[in-house]
């Protein structure tokens, strides 16, 4: 499997992060091959967001290393803390920020407490974990009890702080976790894939652990199974794509009925999708054309919109303009790509301003979006700013979801109906190379820096924009092919 990432007897905090998260990740990390690890934004996009809180709750620059500790530094980063476990391992933190508090320790009458950033809504496992297991090292090293951590997080109205007692209920789950973790890296193969994989996406690992699920025909790759679905399919003696293809609908409707009527409702649905991933095929579900609005449109407008969901804040409507020719056809060739920074110092009002200028410009052209984020966020802006409700039954009647219409119309052997997913399927090719929405917004957060005025890389932007217009172009490859699909159909009549 390639050299080892870390040495034998060791477990740091990063393994445990990684256990918390995905068994089958630590397993990877101590032993996998690093050459088969791809880059993720994520990771990232966490320090982008843990250096802006840090910077938000220190009044100075934080000191470095154990000197600093000495010197009794409100804020000190980059120690290395280290103690034996219990069952004999070596263990290994590096906290991301101490943070100096009331009390007694080697150095004087202060000690420190360790300090995370949350990236999310919510304190997790991981993060009370992650204090415990820093607090416990941190505890030899300044010869003073750690009964504490905090979480910081700045949720766009002001940063939130939250202590997290490190007490006995605490520490007992952080030793269940650390024989758990220490059990499972003695295996000689990995854990199973995890059953929801919806994250995997977010993972170093997740070439390897796809290529590991089309091979063993996981029932996650069937698309419109989770977690939840597959335990249930488990449990009556379905384990793989291919047990599921193979299944007789009526009787996995009433054994799916016991969990729920819902579960039962869409047997038929995931047989079906199990069926074309594993032929290969695609089947028309309706004899309706998917776009009938765009058949005598002079023109649409494709719209895209890109977010900050941690800070609720959709900083980029990019819109796609593409006229009808007299002779019937779309004229991509001549499209031209409009991009509306939304800047909340600017004030909702003066954006809404904005937006429905470019609407009016346009009356008739119906608005192309993929998935639901555009539409709502459109309809609840304008709600916000006093719509009348004349206007907002129009712009909820130009508003066309082309992901709602593909999956009405058509099943495709795909194990997802993302953008990503399925104009790649079509042909599409987006510019930049393993882009996607994560990378945009950290190449937001990089231009923007920590103020207002955009200190950041001024290229970031240029980035965003090409991204932003190529998911706009993807919309369209997705929504020409269903319309080519209707016109084949009429043609065969």
């Amino acid at each position: 499997m390639g050299v080892p990432l870390l040495p034998p007897n060791m477990l740091n905090d990063r393994l445990l992060r990684s256990w918390i998260r995905c068994r089958r990740r630590a397993w990877l990390d101590r032993h996998g091959n690093r050459e088969k690890r791809l880059w993720t934004s994520h990771r990232t996009l966490q320090l982008n967001e843990q250096q802006r809180n840090f910077v938000a709750l220190l009044p100075d620059k934080p000191g470095k290393g154990i000197e600093a500790c000495k010197r009794g530094d409100y804020g000190v980063v980059g120690v290395r803390l280290k103690g034996i476990g219990p069952f004999g391992e070596s263990l290994q933190a590096h906290p991301a920020l101490l943070q100096r508090v009331n009390g007694k320790s080697l150095w004087g009458e202060y000690a420190y407490r360790p300090v995370v950033a949350r990236q999310g809504r919510r304190v997790t496992k991981e993060h009370i974990l992650s204090l415990a297991f820093s607090g416990k090292l941190l505890e030899s090293f300044q010869s003073a009890a750690v009964p504490d951590g905090l979480v910081v997080a700045d949720e766009g109205n002001g940063l939130q702080l939250e202590r997290i007692k490190i007490g006995e209920r605490v520490e007992k789950k952080l030793l269940d976790t650390l024989e758990k973790l220490k059990k499972d890296l003695k295996r000689s193969l990995p854990p199973p894939l995890a059953s929801d994989r919806r994250k995997c996406t977010l993972c170093t690992w997740r070439g390897v652990c796809n290529d590991q699920a089309t091979k063993e025909g996981h029932l996650s790759e069937v698309s419109g199974i989770g977690a939840r679905r597959r335990e249930m399919l488990k449990e009556l003696g379905i384990n793989s794509l291919n047990d599921l293809a193979n299944t007789d609908p009526l009787p996995l409707s009433q054994q799916l009925g016991r969990f729920g009527e819902q579960h039962g409702e869409v047997a038929n649905q995931l047989i079906a999708q199990a069926r074309v991933q594993r032929d290969g095929v695609i089947e028309r579900l309706s004899m309706e054309p998917a776009l009938p609005e765009l058949v005598n449109a002079p023109g649409i407008l494709l719209y895209d919109i890109e977010s900050d969901p941690d800070a609720r804040d959709d900083f980029l409507h990019g819109f796609l303009h593409l006229r009808r020719t007299s002779n019937g056809h779309w004229d991509l060739k001549n499209s031209t790509y409009h991009p509306l920074l939304i800047m909340r110092e600017h004030g909702e009002n003066q954006s809404w301003k904005r937006l429905q200028r470019k609407l009016k410009k346009y009356p008739e052209w119906p608005i192309l979006h993929y998935g639901e984020t555009e539409s709502l966020a459109l309809t609840r802006m304008a709600k916000r700013q006093g719509a009348a409700a004349e206007e907002l039954t129009t712009i909820h009647k130009r508003m066309i979801d082309v992901h709602a219409r593909l999956k009405t119309n058509w099943r495709l052997p795909l194990n997802s109906y993302g953008l990503k997913s399925v104009a790649n399927w079509i042909g599409f090719e987006w510019h930049q190379v393993g882009v996607d929405g994560a990378r945009a917004l950290l190449w937001w957060r990089q231009w923007r820096g920590f103020g207002a005025n955009g200190r950041g890389k001024p290229q970031a932007l240029k980035w965003i924009f090409q991204y932003n217009k190529d998911d706009s172009l993807a919309t369209w490859t997705v929504a020409n092919w269903l319309m080519e699909k209707d016109q084949l159909m009429n043609s065969s009549k």
